[in-house]
């Protein structure tokens, strides 16, 4: 049985991780217009696409964005539409679960709701990839305070059947060289197999030193993959959302 987004078709669940995870442990998150999935923007601004998206599904990823509004996705094939900016274009990594001495952190606090202003204060001083709002909801969040100042943090953010991504992994300048990641990598890696779940990450092939570290906890490359934000163009026709199932609908004629 398939659903809305990439079909199945019997491929691992990371060839897809975001439809994967959206027609499965996150799929009280899916917003669907057509074959379109993707998660509230201020969860994460993901996006999943068929496998060889045509003109009728970029069609539908513009109504569910919005003109104006940004599409992104990652393990896609096909370049967007002319008439859309490319805003961000990467090639990115895939790593997986290859023997991490997962272990709790003892310095690691977890993280909640009343801790996002912080958690989105240090993101942005590190950048360590797309973290909005309601990001936290998507799984466990650790932490490191310092003088109760948050100065590193980790969690979990994809989650296709089986699998936990492991994202947001940032440490601020200040006290970086002292271990922080690795140990909240290995922390949360350790409550996803807790679970029964495996870890995996991505990260962008050009921040080699970010690669480096997760090769030495215990990841290994499972594959090579691009990651890519578009604007959907201003002049599209204006469509709202829905209110149902996440279907967007036409505004009604007056």
């Amino acid at each position: 049985m398939t659903g809305p987004g990439r079909p199945d078709g019997g491929s691992h669940p990371l060839d897809d991780p975001v439809g994967s995870a959206l027609r499965g442990p996150h799929a009280h998150f899916a917003e669907h217009r057509g074959r379109i999935l993707r998660y509230p923007p201020d969860v994460t601004p993901w996006v999943a696409l068929p496998d060889r998206p045509g003109a009728a599904d970029w069609a539908d990823a513009a109504a569910l964005a919005g003109p104006g509004g940004l599409v992104t996705v990652t393990a896609f094939t096909e370049p967007p539409p002319d008439d859309w900016e490319v805003v961000f274009h990467a090639e990115g990594v895939q790593l997986v679960d290859a023997g991490v001495d997962a272990a709790p952190y003892p310095e690691a606090v977890r993280l909640g709701p009343a801790d996002v202003p912080e958690m989105l204060d240090l993101v942005a001083r590190t950048r360590p990839g797309p973290f909005e709002s309601r990001t936290i909801e998507l799984g466990a969040y650790l932490g490191v305070r310092r003088d109760g100042v948050l100065v590193a943090m980790a969690g979990e953010r994809l989650r296709p059947p089986g699998w936990s991504e492991i994202s947001g992994v940032c440490t601020d300048e200040s006290v970086r060289g002292q271990g922080l990641a690795g140990g909240l990598v290995r922390a949360v890696a350790h409550e996803i197999r807790e679970r029964g779940d495996t870890p995996f990450l991505h990260a962008a092939a050009s921040n080699t030193n970010a690669v480096r570290l997760y090769e030495s906890l215990g990841f290994a490359l499972r594959r090579h993959t691009p990651f890519l934000s578009a604007i959907v163009p201003q002049d599209l026709p204006v469509r709202v959302p829905g209110t149902v199932r996440g279907e967007v609908r036409e505004p009604a004629t007056r």
